[in-house]
């Protein structure tokens, strides 16, 4: 769950951010990570980029443009994104997903779990962790799993920072948002060494797998997804990328399977023959033959 927007002001903007740096930093941004930065956010790229300049002790943004756009560049290259994209999340955000999710998609997949069905969700964009184990929570909640359900949560972000704390399951009492104290109680546990942080509990740990993930570029999975939920991701892509994630989104699921979007985003008109809209922001897959064949990837 990315996000562009604006963070608080670095006490120390850094250097002078060039018309000519801006544009190279911004097309590599897209190239990498499908960000489309507007020239209007050029204040914003200075001072979350001004924190890798100094750190890396380098006087300008010519210099670091060089670095990033060179072969030696690559692992700056990915702490570039990381800076430019602010990981905002909190558990069960948009609460009428998981609403849905209980009262219309989990019951016929528990029923195929009892069958001995293999049952695959994925959070893509899975920010800091609270999005898959929210899922997790959510399908707990509904029952019991049967004896060696195949059941797994595959969560993958383009930042191998979130998707290390995500994996780690420590959340601070400031990002414990949207639980209950119900869920706290049967989920998580109080850090011996420090009670203002909890752990996720090995329960929930164990249905969910952790993988940093590029969504423009091949897509390992070999199996389809029952739900994947993208939320808050495409909103930053151009249209062209867009497009091509809604044709792989539709290739990776099974028909009627679901997709979750952000509050902000929508499947766009050239591609709604994928997908039939089932509310807010929610979309079964088709059996539109264009749904099962995703375009290539977008690199």
């Amino acid at each position: 769950m990315n996000d562009l927007s604006p963070s608080r002001p670095s006490a120390i903007a850094g250097p002078p951010l060039e018309q000519a740096a801006f544009d190279r930093l911004a097309a590599l941004a897209h190239r990498e990570a499908g960000l489309a930065i507007a020239p209007s956010k050029s204040a914003m790229v200075r001072t979350r980029l001004a924190r890798r300049l100094r750190a890396l002790r380098i006087g300008s943004y010519d210099e670091y443009t060089a670095l990033v756009e060179s072969d030696a560049g690559q692992a700056e290259r990915r702490e570039m994104i990381s800076a430019l994209t602010t990981n905002v999340s909190h558990f069960f955000r948009e609460d009428h997903h998981f609403t849905r999710l209980q009262e219309e998609v989990f019951p016929e997949l528990r029923k195929r779990l009892a069958q001995g069905d293999r049952v695959r969700f994925w959070s893509a964009g899975c920010s800091n962790g609270q999005e898959p184990y929210s899922l997790a929570m959510s399908f707990l909640e509904a029952g019991p799993l049967p004896a060696n359900a195949d059941f797994r949560i595959l969560a993958t972000d383009i930042d191998p920072k979130v998707v290390a704390f995500g994996r780690a399951g420590r959340y601070h009492e400031r990002m414990m948002s949207g639980l209950g104290d119900a869920h706290r109680q049967a989920y998580f546990t109080p850090c011996p060494q420090d009670p203002s942080h909890h752990v996720i509990s090995q329960k929930l740990k164990s249905l969910v797998v952790f993988r940093e993930l590029n969504l423009l570029h091949k897509w390992p999975m070999g199996g389809k997804f029952d739900v994947i939920f993208c939320r808050n991701v495409v909103i930053y892509f151009d249209a062209d990328t867009q497009t091509r994630l809604w044709h792989r989104f539709a290739g990776a699921l099974h028909p009627d399977a679901w997709m979750f979007l952000g509050h902000s985003e929508r499947v766009s008109e050239t591609c709604l023959n994928l997908f039939h809209n089932r509310g807010v922001t929610a979309y079964q897959r088709s059996d539109h033959p264009a749904a099962a064949s995703p375009l290539p990837s977008c690199t």
